[in-house]
């Protein structure tokens, strides 16, 4: 599904490596480096930059245009010598901060750019606004470091991609808080957090046995800042052969990093299977799946759940799973008010993983903005025998198709960080566990513990029983009963499939006065 993902992880705890690469792609010279003359390695002196108009409808039109076009994809030649550059080389390249865009000018944020190599060939344009300018980046080759020289080329390359820097967790101290690379990919942290899942701009076809088709952030527009102004503004053109878009963010890092997203698409063909705020990940196993795991660890992934908040109000909770075969499931609704990928998880022994801090990885929330109408929020998840790879994609689907030839914006807020953007007054799903039955090899056991507000101050003899159903399948031998160790309740049951290969179950948590609890639901499959 991604390839990008577990290496923007490995270029991760020095997350400057992602931006190591943007100086691989011309070193071609057949004589040995030390042999070479330097005058052959100095680059043509490039002409000057032309500064054009740019507004906030500036990239819509040239959006809307490229679409009345044949899709056209970016340069992805690169000279020989890091033609097949592999990870390690890719990662050998660093990008010297003192070349950052605005270092030095007290500003609140500084851009640093990727080379071009590895994973990430096309190349991908940048431009500086200012004023109601914009002015292409010219490319630097003396921006990075090179471990290896030979991997320093000087012709007029370009970059890959880009990565924001902020104060995000020290006054004065400069860290990358955001990452715009791959496709259209885009990644982002909280203050205290490592990078874990992703977002794109837009999916089509996910899972679909044909092939996906990723789109490609093609050329940004990076607005500079004020001074004191602690957001900052970045416009993105997509492309693809079945559609084109424009793209605005505005960026806020914090304890929780919001982007206010605001797109506009033009299909250049009908599309019947599109995506909007698609988010991929990974979920290798945890308590609800490792019965075919072998691994040391309690559990290993991004996201453990999909959470939906729904146009009518209802919260559910669709813990994840690593399947045997692919699985596709869809909740349909209409307006909804956000769903997400989310981490619950938050202690470190939750995963006992020294080097990899699943526990500080961010949630991400989708809210809508405006009316988004009928549609479902679709979860693919994939089966991976490792964490290696993203298995798991979720993103709002509209009911009708996409038109070729028609206009279709979407605006949305997106958070990411350590829960959902609002409380809840209703108790939440802290882990849903899965084993056998003894005695009884065609069961399954469960338990799901539930915390909350509901279970604060709760009178003696109060009682909490749980609502059940399985579709096909039989629920059987339920307790409900208090669990003193996270000041909860947890609930068990035996499920029974009998032939069935997949079973649908929900579960929520009442009193006497009604549910208490967000709806808990699952597929079960052998």
């Amino acid at each position: 599904m991604s390839i990008l993902r577990r290496d923007l992880v490995k270029l991760g705890a020095g997350l400057t490596l992602l931006g190591t690469a943007s100086r691989m792609a011309h070193a071609q010279s057949t004589a040995p480096l030390a042999t070479a003359p330097l005058a052959a390695n100095k680059p043509a002196v490039p002409p000057a930059p032309q500064a054009t108009p740019f507004d906030d409808g500036t990239v819509r039109l040239v959006a809307q245009r490229l679409s009345k076009k044949a899709y056209s994809p970016p340069s992805q030649t690169l000279p020989s010598a890091i033609a097949n550059m592999d990870f390690d080389q890719f990662r050998s390249i660093a990008f010297n901060p003192d070349k950052a865009l605005w270092h030095g000018q007290n500003l609140a944020f500084d851009v640093e750019f990727f080379p071009r190599g590895f994973l990430y060939k096309p190349r991908i344009g940048m431009n500086e606004v200012t004023g109601g300018q914009s002015t292409p980046i010219p490319y630097d080759p003396d921006a990075f470091t090179y471990a290896n020289p030979v991997l320093r080329v000087t012709d007029d390359l370009g970059y890959a991609g880009l990565r924001l820097r902020y104060a995000i967790n020290t006054a004065g101290m400069m860290e990358e808080c955001a990452v715009f690379l791959g496709a259209s990919y885009f990644r982002a942290v909280a203050k205290g957090q490592n990078y874990g899942l992703s977002a794109r701009a837009f999916a089509n076809g996910t899972g679909n046995p044909k092939g996906e088709e990723f789109a490609l952030f093609r050329e940004f527009w990076i607005e500079k800042p004020e001074p004191g102004v602690e957001s900052i503004v970045i416009h993105a053109l997509l492309d693809s052969p079945s559609l084109t878009g424009a793209f605005r963010f505005t960026i806020r890092p914090g304890d929780t990093t919001v982007f206010d997203v605001q797109s506009s698409l033009f299909p250049r063909q009908d599309i019947t299977e599109s995506g909007i705020a698609p988010l991929t990940g990974m979920f290798y196993f945890d308590a609800n799946a490792r019965n075919h795991v072998d691994d040391w660890r309690p559990a290993a992934h991004d996201s453990e759940a999909l959470q939906i908040w729904t146009g009518a109000g209802q919260q559910l909770y669709r813990p994840l799973t690593n399947p045997t075969d692919l699985q596709f499931s869809a909740f349909a609704d209409s307006s909804p008010h956000g769903f997400g990928l989310m981490q619950r998880k938050r202690s470190f022994h939750d995963y006992e993983d020294l080097a990899l801090n699943y526990q500080k990885r961010p949630s991400l929330w989708i809210e809508p903005i405006g009316n988004w109408g009928d549609g479902a929020v679709d979860l693919v998840e994939i089966p991976t025998p490792n964490e290696v790879n993203d298995n798991i994609v979720s993103f709002w689907r509209p009911k009708q198709p996409m038109k070729g030839g028609q206009e279709y914006s979407y605006i949305y807020r997106m958070y990411w960080g350590w829960d959902t953007p609002w409380p809840t007054q209703m108790a939440r799903v802290a882990a849903t566990r899965i084993g056998s039955v003894t005695d009884h090899p065609d069961a399954r056991f469960f338990a799901i513990d539930f915390t909350g507000a509901p279970f604060q101050n709760v009178p003696p003899g109060t009682n909490f029983h749980l609502i059940t159903q399985a579709s096909p399948g039989t629920i059987r031998n339920v307790v409900v009963e208090p669990n003193p160790e996270i000041q909860g309740w947890r609930a068990t049951f035996e499920f029974v499939p009998g032939d069935a290969k997949s079973c649908e179950l929900q579960a929520q948590l009442a009193n006497d006065q009604g549910p208490v609890s967000e709806k808990w639901m699952y597929r079960w499959t052998p």
